[in-house]
């Protein structure tokens, strides 16, 4: 019978597809016109430098290139994770916690990003570490690495988290830590980390009166953070009228619109966008949703939505699974639900927050649209944590069986199988 881990991956299959067809589509470049050199346009060495970069598009880059082996790690990380037993992250063969240790590593790597020789630079952003071809974004650990660690506290602190100095205080100091380091090159990062680890304390037992004295404190802490870089301060004067400025501030996203409203409800074809030859920035990465629009059109739009949403309601199905049983516990652990939980929060966010920027909704920020952009530790890191899902998913039918149950006809259950095929 088909399961709701089933829809999940067959979702996560789709958004990869389509990423490897949309990323290598968004990549196309124009072959160079040897008149430009003869006309004196360019110099000789920037002809060279033309040529050196084209990459006509083929069978071999199509099936065989970055994209597509990124695709199938990602995959093979998804497959590990299947088999994590996630409960056993709270304890270590009957040790200690190794969340310290996890908590340790994100704000580690965090640090290290500055160091030189060690982390690297992208579009004047110390975000990654290692090498161009090896190294990993030491944001992503720290996303996911988060949503472990708050599931943990929220099991660990489960008796004072509604009280305000030893459950709310200490939380905010870890949320916040991790949220700042992230938030010195990465605001639209932080913010996103910082947003689903609240939303995680919440279903974990922390009261909204607490939650809701942190918005003032969140808010200032990002007017000082816009204020504190011009260029973020120019992304919020572009977001409120591009058209002052369309030639500097307000360009990104007026290319970003002028792609999307190109396409259409039908879209000019695949591989037939124009925005994408010069016109618009980031267009394999943060905006590659207007490619998905410009050459797609609605229709093509309306997919990736509704494959979002299949992922989204199929991960709760997974999550919730036996939710209303007075043995909920033993079908899936309070620990597992809240770490399933929080990898739907931060997928969700994230592609919220993708999707309004590239439209217009939202300032410009750099936020990749999950499994579609191109990435290489985003697809492995996603895949690895919807993995852990599928884990839940296993184990949860595991206990059922060892109780004499069988919940995968579930009224949410099936709801969602359905809408997933």
């Amino acid at each position: 019978m088909l399961r709701a881990g089933h829809g999940l991956i067959l979702a996560v299959l789709t958004l990869l597809v389509i990423g490897i067809v949309m990323v290598n589509s968004a990549g196309l470049v124009v072959a160079p016109d040897p008149s430009l050199l003869q006309s004196g346009q360019v110099t000789a060495e920037q002809f060279e430098r033309m040529v050196a970069n084209y990459r006509p598009i083929s069978f071999e880059q199509i099936f065989f290139g970055r994209t597509t082996i990124l695709a199938f790690i990602s995959l093979a990380a998804l497959a590990a994770a299947a088999f994590v037993p996630v409960d056993r992250l709270l304890t270590l063969r009957g040790a200690r916690s190794p969340i310290p240790w996890i908590l340790g590593g994100i704000i580690l790597t965090l640090v290290l990003v500055h160091v030189p020789g060690i982390g690297r630079e992208v579009n004047h952003s110390a975000r990654w570490i290692g090498s161009p071809t090896y190294g990993f974004q030491a944001s992503e650990l720290a996303k996911w690495g988060m949503v472990v660690v708050m599931s943990w506290y929220c099991i660990r602190h489960g008796g004072t988290l509604r009280t305000f100095t030893r459950g709310f205080l200490p939380a905010l100091a870890i949320v916040g830590c991790v949220a700042a380091l992230i938030a010195v090159e990465d605001l639209g990062t932080g913010v996103l980390v910082f947003g689903a680890c609240l939303m995680l304390l919440v279903v974990g037992g922390m009261r909204w009166r607490d939650v809701l004295l942190l918005v003032p404190v969140g808010a200032l802490g990002a007017v000082a953070a816009v204020v504190a870089s011009p260029y973020r301060v120019n992304r919020l004067l572009a977001w409120n009228n591009p058209w002052s400025d369309p030639e500097g501030i307000g360009y990104h996203i007026i290319q970003s619109m002028s792609a999307i409203a190109g396409g259409g409800v039908q879209g000019l074809g695949l591989g037939n966008s124009v925005q994408k030859f010069g016109y618009l920035p980031e267009d394999t990465t943060d905006f590659i949703f207007a490619i998905v629009c410009e050459e797609l059109g609605v229709f093509g739009a309306l997919i990736v939505l509704a494959t979002y949403a299949t992922l989204l309601l199929t991960g709760l199905a997974i999550v919730t699974r036996g939710a209303s049983r007075p043995d909920a516990d033993s079908i899936v652990s309070p620990f597992s639900r809240l770490v399933g939980t929080g990898v739907l929060f931060v997928i969700g966010l994230q592609a919220l927050i993708n999707v309004l920027v590239v439209t217009g909704l939202a300032p410009t920020k750099g936020i990749a649209l999950p499994l579609l952009s191109s990435g290489g530790s985003g697809w492995v890191m996603t895949c690895f944590s919807l993995g852990l899902l599928i884990s839940i998913e296993r184990t949860a039918r595991k206990n059922e069986r060892a109780l004499g149950i069988d919940l995968s006809a579930s009224p949410i259950d099936s709801a969602v199988v359905a809408a997933s095929s």
